[in-house]
C-alpha cells in the first residue's frame, strides 16, 4: 500500500458532504491506475491521534460498506466510513505540488485548530 502524505489546510467552506477538487480527482486516478485493481477506491477516514486530537488517513480499499459515504466525481471513487463523515461535512480533498513536495490538503470547515506537523486537527 502507497503512504499518500497529507496536510491540512484553512476552512474552504461548507456545503456539499465532501468535495474533491480538479487536482485531486486527476492524482486519484493516477495512483488508482498505479495501483492496477480496477475495484479500488480511496477510503478516507478520521482516527484519534496525532498533535491535535484528531487526524487523517487514506487507504484503498475495495469494499463499501452499507453506511459508507461515496463520492464519485469523474469516474473517481472515494467512500467515507460513517463515524469519520460527519468530522469531513463540507471538506474539500486537494493536491498540491511545489517545492516542499507533493501532497494531498484537506480544507476542513471543522477543523478549529491543526498542529505544527498539518496531518492532525481539533473540532
Amino acid at each position: 500500500m502507497q503512504e499518500i502524505p497529507v496536510s491540512v489546510a484553512p476552512p474552504a467552506g461548507a456545503g456539499a458532504p465532501l468535495r474533491l477538487s480538479d487536482a485531486a480527482v486527476t492524482k486519484i486516478r493516477e495512483l488508482l491506475e498505479e495501483e492496477g485493481n480496477p475495484d479500488y477506491k480511496l477510503r478516507v477516514f478520521v482516527t484519534g491521534g496525532g498533535c491535535s486530537g484528531f487526524q487523517y488517513g487514506f487507504e484503498f480499499d475495495d469494499q463499501v460498506a452499507e453506511d459508507d459515504l461515496v463520492v464519485e466525481r469523474d469516474g473517481v471513487t472515494v467512500v467515507v466510513d460513517a463515524m469519520s463523515a460527519p468530522y469531513l461535512t463540507g471538506a474539500e480533498i486537494d493536491y498540491k505540488e511545489s517545492l516542499e513536495g507533493s501532497q494531498f490538503v484537506i480544507h476542513n470547515p471543522n477543523a478549529v485548530s491543526t498542529c505544527g506537523c498539518g496531518s492532525s486537527f481539533t473540532i
